[in-house]
């Protein structure tokens, strides 16, 4: 997947071999792009190359969609991305209750929560119950309205999030595989994966989801969930368990 590029047919390595030619008129773009709050259609236009994850190979539940995208939006991307990434770290925005996607955090860092965390409830004498949680197309299920609305309560200006409207709207898509693409079809909600800016939208779209939780705690990888908590009998344990997937 590394070398493989999106429906423009132009590898990222030419644009780094022409880069001290192209450089200003690039910059040129993205700036306008920023300034205007709006995208290129075509830089919105993802082929789709699916990707076995594991099981029956003729299943199209066992595939992950790759969305590959036109170098130029990946360029546009990792602008922003770096720049509502500091934004969020300086001002705290990220809950410490996700793993995923964070510098110097992994499924390792993850796991070391969860356990220490059943482990001082087990030196207090109690027990712990424990929910995993997978969401399905957790990525392609990302409601833009209420994305937007998370995004604009996170502090982001009327500028830029006219271009993260622009950014989520009017996207589409077709699949290619062994050599045969299929027509375009229109995208409504979710974020790309494969994408730069798709996992740090995502995770800003479920951050508030320990807050739902208050009764409990709330660990994440991704989309991986857990919410788990420490009681002294099972009745109290079942209680609150119930409670939290209730709410």
């Amino acid at each position: 997947m590394k070398y493989q590029s999106g429906p423009d047919q132009i590898p990222a390595m030419l644009l780094k071999i022409s880069a001290p030619a192209i450089a200003n008129p690039v910059a040129t773009l993205i700036n306008e792009s920023l300034a205007t709050g709006y995208i290129p259609k075509l830089w919105k236009t993802a082929r789709v190359v699916p990707i076995h994850k594991s099981g029956d190979s003729t299943l199209v539940s066992n595939y992950r969609p790759i969305s590959l995208l036109p170098v130029m939006s990946k360029v546009l991307e990792k602008c922003v991305y770096t720049q509502l990434r500091d934004y969020y770290q300086y001002w705290n925005y990220l809950t410490p209750d996700q793993s995923g996607f964070r510098p110097n955090h992994s499924t390792t860092t993850a796991l070391l929560k969860v356990c220490n965390d059943i482990q001082a409830g087990m030196e207090q004498g109690n027990l712990t119950g424990a929910i995993f949680l997978d969401f399905p197309k957790a990525f392609d299920t990302v409601d833009h309205g209420i994305l937007l609305e998370k995004l604009k309560n996170s502090g982001i200006g009327d500028r830029t999030l006219t271009w993260f409207q622009s950014y989520v709207s009017h996207r589409s898509q077709y699949v290619s595989i062994s050599g045969s693409s299929s027509l375009p079809l229109p995208v409504t909600c979710g974020v790309p994966q494969g994408s730069i800016l798709g996992p740090l939208l995502f995770t800003k779209f479920i951050n508030d989801l320990p807050n739902v939780c208050k009764a409990s705690t709330v660990h994440m990888y991704a989309d991986d969930t857990v919410i788990y908590t420490s009681k002294p009998n099972l009745p109290q344990l079942e209680a609150v368990l119930q409670e939290q997937l209730n709410n």
